[in-house]
């Protein structure tokens, strides 16, 4: 709800400048970076629902602190005291523990769905609850809805009748180094720091655009972004489906990433015609869209077989990280440049970022797989290794002393009599 209208009320606060007030929406997205592996590592200790309650109180408390502010480093103090419960990591744990291997992925699916819908959602309501109450309004609506989160989360969200530490869900140290080196996961890290590093730049720049280019008043602004996101969904979903059915995914993916850069730089020669400038803003969350929904899928097919904990908590990193530095350079280029200049630096950002997708390999359609064992010894871990890799269509294995083994498999190509065999000769 902040993003579309802080640049625009933010000004009143004493001691605000452009560059304080980028630094001010960047600061929660530091924090969530931070914070977002240390509360993963701690639900493993004191449990799932403790950290995710701690982390909502940090939130609740942080929102009342900016909505008390009259300075910018309250505000600053209080979006980083936000940040600060970084919880996202711990949900995905506890849905973990919760949902059966045959049901996880579309628990995970519909989490993401409810992400994008509040994310939706608040860019309608921000400007709506800023024009009658102010930022103070947003920052006490936001405490409100962590604290009747955090009641929900004790009345109604089930606990874990054991705590286990699944491999697919959680932070793995020898996970790390290889997903660390693995330039293929690289690239996909870099290009949701760069996603999310211009969606937060160009919010610096575009509610500015709307009022004194555009002409629209601040109070209009809600429908402007209702219209284009709304639009904006439908438009990718067709893309979306050509990319996963028809396997396309790389050239969807890079003609996502050049519609940013296309839109970032009609934005500059429209900003003075409102229907003109909303058509680039529809683009531009076109591919913002397409992009938000390919990216977590293609880490997913490109991690190692049993790491993807490791993989989407590096992922998440990359993603605050680029929330923060989208404040921070947005808000030092709108000081020196104006709007324009901040749509020149999305349109360079995303440039970059295009040439680096365009020597990404192309995914192949890959899907994962877990199998259950009793306890194994050293020597039996290794010849299950051996053989389940022997299976066509068996493309990754990472077989764990606790009885699992993760897979990562051709669907088409799997011999399934052969996997099973082998699964009924290690389970006796």
């Amino acid at each position: 709800m902040v993003l579309p209208v802080f640049i625009l009320y933010g000004d009143g606060y004493e001691g605000a400048t452009p560059e304080l007030l980028g630094f001010a929406m960047g600061a929660y997205g530091l924090s969530q970076a931070l914070f977002q592996i240390p509360f993963g590592a701690m639900s493993d200790r004191v449990g799932r629902k403790p950290m995710i309650f701690l982390g909502l109180a940090i939130f609740a408390l942080g929102s009342i602190l900016a909505a008390t502010s009259e300075h910018i480093y309250g505000v600053i103090a209080g979006r980083f005291l936000q940040g600060a419960g970084a919880i996202a990591s711990v949900i995905m744990a506890l849905l973990s523990d919760l949902t059966s291997d045959g049901s996880r992925t579309k628990a995970m699916a519909i989490i993401g769905m409810s992400i994008g819908l509040s994310f939706s959602l608040a860019l309608v309501l921000g400007p709506i609850v800023a024009e009658g109450f102010g930022l103070s309004g947003i920052f006490w609506v936001t405490a409100m809805l962590a604290l009747i989160a955090g009641v929900w989360l004790l009345i109604k969200v089930p606990s874990p009748t054991h705590l286990n530490r699944n491999r697919d869900a959680a932070l793995f140290r020898d996970q790390l180094s290889a997903v660390l080196k693995d330039s293929q996961l690289m690239r996909l890290d870099i290009g949701i720091f760069a996603l999310h590093m211009a969606l937060t730049a160009i919010f610096i720049a575009v509610p500015l655009s709307l009022v004194n280019d555009a002409g629209l008043a601040k109070e209009s602004h809600w429908w402007v972004y209702f219209l284009v996101l709304v639009l904006s969904f439908f438009a990718m979903v067709p893309f979306i489906l050509i990319a996963e059915k028809r396997q396309k995914m790389k050239p969807v993916f890079c003609a996502a990433i050049a519609l940013l850069v296309f839109s970032a730089l009609a934005m500059i020669g429209l900003r003075h015609s409102a229907l003109g400038f909303c058509l680039a803003l529809f683009l531009f969350f076109m591919g913002f869209n397409l992009l938000e929904a390919s990216l977590p899928s293609l880490v997913s097919k490109l991690c190692p077989a049993g790491g993807k904990g490791t993989a989407m908590g590096v992922y998440s990193t990359y993603q605050f990280l680029g929330a923060f530095c989208g404040g921070v350079a947005g808000g030092a280029v709108l000081a020196n440049f104006g709007p324009a200049g901040v749509y020149i630096l999305v349109s360079v950002l995303s440039g970059l970022w295009l040439i680096i997708a365009l020597s990404m390999q192309a995914p192949q359609h890959q899907s994962t797989m877990s199998l259950n064992f009793s306890n194994l010894m050293d020597d039996q871990i290794t010849l299950l290794s051996r053989e389940l890799i022997s299976v066509r269509g068996v493309e990754d294995v990472v077989v764990v002393p606790q009885g699992a083994a993760y897979l990562k498999i051709l669907p088409h190509e799997l011999d399934e009599r052969a996997l099973e065999e082998v699964r009924l000769r290690f389970a006796t």
